[in-house]
């Protein structure tokens, strides 16, 4: 009569439990173990560290695939030489992402070029680092998301949806004059979210230019007031990145 090695015992438990992160490295500490370098508790406290490690890298995936980054753009990346004006200490700051934590909106206005679009994904990048869920999106996409919504009676599903996101990165404010009824959808977005949970916001208008962007002045006001409550702003100034690497 033959019996099973307790450790192909313990693999079939492990695959059963779906504990895949202990299962993989199951070998290696077991090796460990018997030469003598790990006692039973530290072989079962490596084997369960083993397995949350796995975990949240998977989780940190998943985050990543979600968050619709286009390109791969960090703080590190970031030319701080290019446009030294830049407010550097500010976004390291907000790198911390407390303004995440503190449910705090961020502006980032200033010309084309000089950076704003890189800022706010490496924010969101930070963002998704310290487990925080992440949605990258532009203005236009925004309102055909919600659009699309209306016409399939999914539209408060949708908006909950939304509002529930962590940080939301909406590029490009004011890029296209909003019409009716995107300002109305709009002004859901961030009222839904209000003091719950933070948006960035980048825009090439200045934040006064920003009422020209609605149709409705008042719900424009309404939704500009909430917006800028307790939000973070950064001005960006100087030369364009895209200009100085155009090809002449």
């Amino acid at each position: 009569m033959t019996t099973n090695h307790p450790t192909t015992e313990l693999e079939k438990s492990l695959k059963q439990l779906k504990l895949s992160g202990m299962l993989q490295c199951l070998s290696a500490r077991t090796r460990e173990a018997s030469s003598g370098q790990l006692s039973h508790c530290d072989y079962l406290s490596l084997l369960t560290q083993d397995e949350i490690l796995l975990r949240e890298q998977r989780r940190y995936k998943s985050r990543f695939k979600k968050a619709g980054f286009k390109g791969q753009k960090t703080i590190e990346n970031f030319n701080f030489d290019f446009n030294p004006k830049i407010n550097r200490s500010m976004i390291n700051e907000l790198a911390t992402c407390n303004f995440v934590r503190e449910c705090c909106p961020v502006i980032i206005v200033g010309p084309c070029g000089t950076g704003k679009t890189h800022i706010a994904q490496a924010l969101g990048f930070s963002a998704i680092q310290q487990g925080f869920d992440v949605l990258c999106t532009t203005q236009t996409e925004l309102s055909d998301k919600l659009q699309a919504a209306r016409a399939t009676n999914s539209y408060s599903k949708t908006l909950s949806a939304i509002a529930k996101i962590k940080l939301l990165i909406i590029d490009d404010l004011g890029l296209k004059p909003l019409k009716s009824p995107q300002d109305e959808a709009f002004h859901d977005v961030i009222s839904t979210r209000y003091e719950q949970t933070s948006t960035i916001i980048t825009s090439n208008l200045t934040v006064d230019e920003w009422l020209q962007a609605f149709p409705n002045q008042l719900l424009g006001a309404a939704t500009i007031d909430r917006i800028l409550h307790n939000a973070f702003t950064l001005k960006l100034e100087g030369k364009s990145y895209r200009s100085a690497n155009r090809r002449k």
